[in-house]
């Protein structure tokens, strides 16, 4: 078969995402799409990998992509006629103690919130479905019986014919060399065998992927890891249909193969594979290749194994494995287009479950790289939830080092990764360290989440109940509602968009109006094509032909790219990064005004400096942009300082403040007040999968309006039907009770949705968590307030109050005093 000479969508990749992706674009789309292989299908790391098929995730969106991948697996072989090895053995997780049984407790309770039927089972069952294993240190174990096994080779070869039968056309042994660009874009495929022309380029070459995204000025952050795992003799008393098993606390996992085990594991002390290339690149030519036996490395997983299955100690190993699998640093994969190059769409670094993700994730990004958007929230595993400090090959190889080690840690909540830090610190950061700052890492910035008092160790220790910093955090959150606080924001991004067509631009980006004079803030959500919130930004007009953009310190990269993406051809709008030109300090609290009075002589009363203003003001001889606009729910500003100056404007507002008992205020805080405030958070509360309608935003969308903007097809389409689903609040009264969100929310004892996020009011002395409730007949107040509530917590029930206003000043009487 010859190569082509142009193609609309070229694949770069034949494992099990190239292929799924491959055979989705021919079947679903339609598209005139040829797959490129250097070696041959399989023959990276899809021919070596284990095999597990596990679907639950933390995201719903998530769980939908791996679940799609199983009903895929099941109908595969009758379409192509090539078999999958799909088994639907169902999987059990093992736990040895409270904590990690108290993790599967709210593991089930996720599995139920998102519609899978997840049990929590006795020792003595878990004996009765698996004889081999010993059991005397199980507290129990969870059951997820539509979880399986399949053969990663087969399930390929699989998609790759359905590709064929649908039109693809696939390539074995052409090698990509390159591509040509025209204004940040791909316009062909350069091979050794030829060009080709093309619309799109899709990257799934695996281990490779960083290699094929560097050719087109792209960055994907991963780091080949050297993973292994054993192939035993036949085991006597192993039943063919034997679950998989997930042995978190010992590290391990097991699978039946032919009568065998598979078992391989998680160590804490992984080892990279260093290349020796430049870079760390992966070689061309490493095609069915697995680096030699490691068992003194394995040793720790073989004594593990045999404390669970003794049978293991009498058993012969038919075969090691030992091959490179590529991990990324926070352990999600990658999908999506990055800021650099706008048609070239990425699926790579699947952490060692891509063959539970290969039906799934290729079907989303075919759809993705159709459409130009993703079809759901799938911000979890957005390429652009990176920046700029994921291209220290060093740092992203020390954090997916970590990230690889916490693969069956317990996963507590809050826990903050370790490695490569401090890497980022604003200018405040040894004065915080002063006050006994206790910080986070978000994007690389350090962040203080909490202030220990005299006495309390300066340190997170995580627990499944409430953790250390719980009162502490309640200290700050009651000096912020009762006198003034200070936060050191300085890792918001930062953007500004000018030009004499800079509102036009906005006009279509932003679902709010921004067409207010210089000098007036907007709160806005950036829309995607559906109606779904893809952002939640503030926008302050400084100028008719400047605005200043603000955003949360993760979504930098992607709110970016979104903006920039959005802006209307030939419009003389120009968006530019200032995130490290500024420091922000935000002045909160019922006590604010009194403080910045004694540090500026501009006129900042209520009626000079109202509520929704921006203003330039003059502190410590700095001009600073002055925001008044809170996410605590207090009188307040934000201060965006220029950053050289913000250790002086901190330490006089310090000083000002001190009459008033100011202090240093952190994240944890931040959070407990929004909550009591009922401000959403993007992400979790509000996300692409949600209308502003749906999410109680519909005040910040101008349909009144006679202008376009992006989505309001999609909203003006609903604008008149009962919506089916709404965000609404709740409280627990139980204090033991800790919420964290997807705890099932039941409604006369039927579930109806589940918690998008969860804490503590302090003010309000409850728990509070916010969560969408779920009808397909319409949602009213009527019916919202005439039903009974309770949340799942750990699969336990506890009465909850639904709430429909804030908790907290619902009228905004404080905000804007």
């Amino acid at each position: 078969m010859t190569l082509p000479s142009q193609a609309a969508i070229v694949v770069i990749g034949g494992g099990i995402i190239g292929c799924s992706t491959t055979y989705h674009l021919a079947r679903d789309h339609k598209a005139d799409v040829i797959l490129l292989e250097q070696g041959k299908l399989t023959s990276g790391s899809t021919w070596h990998a284990a095999g597990l098929v596990g679907q639950l995730r933390s995201s719903a969106s998530i769980t939908r992509v791996l679940k799609y991948s199983v009903d895929l697996y099941k109908g595969l072989e009758a379409e192509t006629g090539l078999a999958t090895g799909w088994k639907m053995t169902g999987c059990l997780r093992l736990a040895t103690n409270q904590d990690r049984w108290t993790e599967f407790r709210r593991l089930a309770t996720t599995a139920k919130s998102f519609g899978m039927d997840m049990q929590l089972i006795s020792p003595a069952e878990v004996k009765n479905m698996w004889p081999l294993m010993e059991v005397s240190d199980l507290v129990g174990a969870s059951w997820l019986p539509t979880d399986g096994q399949a053969s990663p080779s087969d399930i390929t070869q699989s998609l790759a014919k359905g590709a064929r039968m649908h039109g693809a056309k696939i390539f074995e042994g052409v090698r990509v060399t390159g591509f040509d660009m025209k204004d940040g874009r791909i316009v062909k495929v350069k091979t050794d065998q030829g060009d080709i022309a093309c619309d799109k380029v899709v990257n799934c070459a695996g281990q490779w992927a960083r290699q094929v995204g560097a050719m087109a000025g792209i960055n994907v952050p991963l780091q080949p890891v050297k993973h292994q795992y054993i192939i035993t003799e036949k085991l006597e008393g192993l039943a063919s249909d034997a679950p998989t098993i997930r042995d978190p606390d010992r590290r391990t996992y097991f699978k039946e193969e032919v009568g065998g085990l598979v078992m391989g594991g998680y160590e804490p002390n992984p080892q990279a594979w260093e290349t020796g290339l430049s870079g760390g690149d992966v070689p061309d030519d490493w095609e069915f290749r697995l680096f030699d036996d490691d068992y003194d490395h394995f040793e720790q997983h073989m004594t593990q194994a045999i404390a669970r299955v003794p049978a293991l100690e009498r058993a012969g190993v038919k075969q090691m494995i030992n091959g490179p699998e590529s991990f990324t640093p926070d352990g999600n994969f990658i999908l999506g287009s990055a800021n650099e190059c706008k048609n070239m769409f990425v699926g790579a670094g699947f952490n060692a479950f891509g063959i539970a993700s290969g039906g799934g994730a290729g079907w989303v990004l075919a759809q993705w790289a159709v459409d130009g958007e993703a079809p759901l929230d799938l911000w979890t595993v957005d390429i652009r939830r990176f920046s700029g400090l994921h291209r220290d090959r060093q740092w992203v190889s020390e954090r997916t080092l970590e990230a690889y080690g916490k693969h069956y840690t317990i996963g507590f909540p809050h826990e903050e990764y370790e490695s490569g830090r401090p890497r980022i610190v604003s200018p405040l950061y040894e004065r915080l360290k002063k006050h006994r700052a206790v910080f986070g890492s978000k994007l690389g910035w350090e962040r203080p989440n909490w202030f220990a008092p005299d006495g309390v160790e300066p340190k997170d220790i995580y627990s499944m109940g409430r953790q250390n910093w719980f009162d502490a955090v309640g200290e700050e959150h009651a000096h912020v509602r009762g006198r003034v606080g200070i936060f050191d924001q300085s890792s918001f991004a930062k953007y500004e968009l000018t030009g004499k067509d800079a509102q036009k631009a906005l006009d279509w980006i932003c679902a709010n109006d921004v067409s207010k004079p210089a000098g007036r803030l907007t709160y806005t959500q950036l829309l995607n094509s559906r109606g779904g919130i893809e952002a939640d930004l503030t926008v302050a007009r400084l100028a008719e032909d400047r605005f200043y953009i603000v955003s949360g310190t993760g979504f930098r990269t992607h709110d970016f790219g979104w903006i920039e993406d959005h802006i209307g051809a030939g419009l003389d709008a120009r968006l530019t990064d200032v995130t490290e030109e500024f420091g922000t300090l935000s002045l909160m609290g019922p006590e604010a005004r009194y403080v910045l009075e004694a540090v500026t002589d501009a006129d900042v009363s209520n009626a000079a400096f109202p509520f929704g203003h921006v203003r330039e003001i003059t502190i410590a001889d700095s001009t600073v942009r002055a925001l008044r606009v809170t996410y605590v729910g207090e009188l307040g500003w934000e201060l965006h300082v220029p950053l050289a100056a913000t250790g002086e404007v901190f330490d006089a507002l310090m000083k000002a403040g001190s009459q008033y008992g100011i202090r240093p205020v952190g994240y944890r805080a931040i959070e407990s007040l929004r909550l009591e405030k009922g401000y959403r958070a993007w992400g979790s509360d509000i996300t692409p999968n949600d209308t502003p309608f749906e999410a109680g935003l519909g005040w910040a969308v101008k349909l009144r309006k006679n202008t376009d903007f992006m989505g309001r097809r999609a909203l003006e389409h609903v604008a008149g039907e009962a919506l089916k689903k709404r965000l609404v609040g709740f409280t627990v009264d139980d204090p033991n009770i800790v919420l964290l969100g997807r705890e099932t929310i039941l409604r006369d004892g039927v579930p109806v949705g589940y918690l998008t996020s969860g804490g503590y009011g302090y003010t309000i002395g409850s728990n509070i968590g916010y969560g969408y409730v779920r009808n397909a007949d319409g949602i009213s107040d009527d019916l919202l307030l005439a039903g009974k509530y309770q949340l799942v917590v750990a699969m336990d029930a506890t009465p909850a109050t639904i709430h429909l206003e804030p908790m907290y000043d619902p009228k905004a009487e404080r905000v804007k005093a």
